[in-house]
């Protein structure tokens, strides 16, 4: 039995570790599918209209995570909360990124989200980091795995080209993506206040 998918990239992330891995934007990195993470079945049924202009991370404000058998225990819990407690359709995040550098799918690019609110989930991707940074900074591989992700979106016209990325605090009251995230997000080349 060969191992998954994910297992594999996050053995090859290690490797690149070892050297700034090179950015292509018409490369989409490793996302470890739903069913890799064993996600519940997803109950929602309103499609997205890509490409969007508008990217809203944040952070889960929860347990970190930095292996692939902590990121994906922390996505079902993160789906567990979303679907049991608030009642969603599913996990609210179209894609959770680990510490373990791999990005988790949520809802996916043609899937709207629950991830801030009715006006901005209709128009924007959600990303949200799993863990609190409020105090403390992810780690570079987590920041690469995002990066190459809106670098994956635009590749596949889910983003347009000019797309703004925003705080969660950007569009609604809250402290998410965490002041720490927040810092580092201000100094990407697409954010907008």
């Amino acid at each position: 039995m060969s191992p998954p998918r994910w297992l594999l990239a996050w053995a090859l992330l290690a490797l690149l570790e070892l050297g700034e891995a090179k950015e292509d934007a018409a490369c989409c990195g490793p996302i470890v599918p739903r069913k890799e993470w064993k996600a519940q079945a997803s109950e929602c049924s309103q499609e997205l209209k890509v490409p969007v202009r508008y990217v809203v991370v944040s952070h889960t404000a929860g347990s970190s995570c930095d292996t692939p058998a902590l990121c994906q225990q922390q996505a079902q819990n993160v789906q567990h909360y979303h679907k049991q407690t608030l009642g969603f359709c599913d996990v609210g995040y179209n894609f959770l990124i680990g510490e373990d550098g791999l990005v988790y799918e949520g809802r996916g690019w043609k899937t709207k989200g629950d991830h801030t609110g009715r006006s901005w989930n209709a128009m924007s991707i959600g990303i949200t980091f799993m863990g609190n940074y409020m105090e403390r900074s992810p780690p570079p591989r987590a920041i690469r795995a995002a990066k190459s992700l809106l670098a994956c979106g635009v590749a596949q016209k889910a983003l347009i080209p000019n797309y703004e990325v925003k705080g969660h605090r950007d569009v609604q009251q809250t402290l998410s993506p965490g002041d720490r995230l927040y810092d580092i997000i201000q100094e990407w080349p697409h954010y907008r206040e």
